[in-house]
């Protein structure tokens, strides 16, 4: 699956990050909030879709309704007359699934393309990449557990020191090449660097200006998850009650954005957000409701038309 994400990386999306990074003068996180932005508009023919979907399926719950207590219990009977008036209808059971599997797959490329950056927005071999990762694992600067090695590069490059201490000949080499590569990339916002990672701690004295990308991700994915519910409420009211999940997203947003570099934290946030107000609008221009009264009125002036005709 990995290996979908890298040729969807390295043969599109990397070239069009790229593209954007040059006409931002090189500032990560200007490129992230646009990249983001694009690719959510890239991907609106497919939350209208999903709209147009949920409209088939409104407009043939009554129908349903009378066989599920035509049938009852007898879950085979009801599946089979199911299937029958979907295909009377013309409506596709898994239509809202494909738009979802394909923003799926793009979401998880992004991920990969934020998170390694020296891979996909640089012109330096996989070889070196994978060295200096390597190498500074061996020295203890890079932990195998962190969610963006490459980032967690651009950190230690930084500081002239670090570089100067490694006796590693290979090694040094591979590390000022990324130097020379990424000169004048930018990973500053407002003074918070996105390659840094923040660390949480009880001790809230402790707190720095790291810990405000974990708070952005934190608010972005509440107010995210409040217009996910009151769409969700508006298309169908019997819907579950989700507000245990949009308690628990948020603070899994920002558990992640405290593990790792400010940049993906960063990211998940405009992601979170982002999203949310999309499909916000698309629910309010392509709102089922709005669509199924549209088609009925056209209906009904075609009737007219009909018998004005006949009179």
């Amino acid at each position: 699956m990995t290996a979908i994400f890298d040729i969807i990386n390295k043969y599109i999306l990397s070239y069009v990050m790229r593209f954007i990074m040059a006409i931002c003068n090189n500032n990560f996180a200007v490129t992230i909030v646009i990249f983001t932005i694009f690719i959510n508009a890239l991907l609106i023919p497919l939350s209208i879709k999903s709209q147009k979907t949920s409209v088939q399926q409104i407009k043939i719950k009554p129908k349903l309704d009378e066989l599920k207590k035509k049938y009852g219990d007898d879950r085979q009977k009801f599946a089979a007359a199911q299937q029958k008036l979907y295909q009377d209808e013309q409506v596709s059971m898994s239509g809202g699934c494909l738009p979802m599997i394909i923003r799926l797959v793009f979401l998880m490329s992004i991920y990969y393309l934020i998170t390694k950056p020296l891979s996909y927005l640089t012109n330096i071999g996989a070889e070196t990449v994978n060295g200096v990762i390597n190498g500074l694992k061996n020295l203890g600067y890079i932990a195998n557990t962190t969610y963006s090695p490459e980032l967690k590069v651009f950190e230690f490059i930084k500081n002239p020191e670090n570089i100067a201490a490694i006796s590693d000949e290979t090694l040094k080499a591979g590390v000022l090449e990324v130097q020379k590569q990424t000169a004048g990339m930018n990973f500053s916002l407002f003074g918070i660097d996105l390659t840094a990672t923040p660390q949480f701690s009880f001790n809230f004295s402790e707190a720095n200006i790291l810990w405000v990308i974990p708070i952005i991700a934190f608010l972005a994915a509440f107010v995210a998850g409040l217009i996910s519910t009151k769409l969700q409420k508006s298309i169908n009211p019997d819907a579950p009650n989700m507000a245990a999940m949009n308690l628990i997203m948020p603070f899994f947003s920002m558990y992640i954005a405290f593990k790792a570099p400010c940049g993906l934290g960063f990211y998940w946030a405009c992601s979170s957000l982002i999203s949310g107000l999309v499909q916000a609008a698309v629910q309010y221009f392509y709102s089922p409701y709005k669509m199924i009264a549209n088609e009925r009125a056209k209906n009904l002036i075609k009737v007219n038309e009909t018998e004005s005709k006949k009179l």
